[in-house]
């Protein structure tokens, strides 16, 4: 695969046209031309790098590696959809009640349930989200650009307020059929700790946890990463691909789990759960929609 992700707007075509067994019913079903759809499947073909479709005189169908792409795929668009749909529809301007931060992973599975209960019980809040990583929460806040964060990380972060809202557990993935999942006996922290692994980008509170985890386990840190990716998605589409094992909150991970996609790797002589953290200026007064979010997300402590 090339440098850069495919288009998530291919994707959509490439499954219509498994879908429909045709590029012109798909091409028309997207209002494109049949010359065009073809072009833009013959781009997606490129980035990825394997032959997706049979084409010929009866339509087209796709090939083994296709079917597999858009197995794939159903997943990518559908985590898309959601994060998409939910920044879209909680962004506000920036007059709005409530600036809020959250770290990605908080953002991706927990926020859009909280901001849901928040929209019951106070319809008349507006909300701006931010999606960053852990640190960058931290720096919102602290520098007044966000009234409210949610950060994942061990600590609390400097110079801020904090509540315990939830803990969380870190797991160690890896592909179906990766070495590491024929394994009986729980895979040492040595092992893990000397492997490279597909990580989050520096600052995010999953990629500190790991780290810090480490540390105090063994005195010592993590391998040079695998390969550093800036989403938890992109992450899990690196493993599945086979590219490396991963650690990854099981939040973030439970549906792959469940469907068989990714498999959890038991680690023995290492804790890997951490809290999650509601983030606010220590000597501000909490507004009424920062007091009632807080509150919803700290319930089921």
């Amino acid at each position: 695969m090339g440098s850069s992700w495919p288009d998530l707007a291919s994707l959509e075509l490439f499954l219509l046209v498994v879908e429909e067994g045709s590029i012109g019913k798909a091409a028309a079903r997207t209002g494109l031309t049949q010359a065009a759809a073809s072009r833009r499947l013959d781009t997606l073909e490129r980035d990825l790098g394997v032959p997706l479709l049979v084409r010929g005189a009866g339509g087209s169908r796709p090939t083994a590696q296709g079917r597999t792409v858009a197995d794939w795929s159903q997943a990518v668009l559908s985590a898309a959809r959601d994060l998409t749909g939910g920044v879209a529809a909680l962004r506000r301007e920036r007059s709005a009640t409530l600036r809020l931060a959250a770290s990605m992973t908080v953002a991706e599975y927990l926020v859009p349930g909280w901001l849901a209960r928040l929209r019951e019980h106070s319809p008349e809040v507006e909300v701006a989200l931010e999606v960053l990583n852990s640190e960058g929460v931290a720096e919102r806040v602290r520098g007044g650009a966000a009234d409210l964060g949610f950060v994942e990380c061990l600590d609390p972060p400097p110079g801020l307020g904090s509540l315990l809202v939830r803990h969380d557990r870190l797991v160690a993935v890896a592909a179906p059929g990766h070495p590491w999942t024929r394994r009986r006996p729980p895979l040492p922290v040595r092992t893990l700790a000397g492997t490279p692994l597909v990580t989050r980008e520096p600052g995010s509170g999953t990629r500190t946890t790991l780290e810090h985890a480490l540390r105090r386990s063994l005195g010592t840190g993590p391998a040079p990463p695998a390969l550093e990716l800036p989403s938890n998605a992109a992450v899990k589409v690196a493993v599945q691909s086979g590219a490396a094992p991963a650690v990854l909150s099981e939040l973030a991970v439970a549906a792959e789990l469940a469907d068989g996609r990714l498999r959890e790797v038991p680690v023995a002589g290492i804790d890997l759960r951490r809290p999650l953290r509601a983030v606010h200026r220590p000597r501000s007064r909490p507004s009424p929609p920062v007091q009632a979010l807080t509150r919803i997300a700290a319930e089921r402590l």
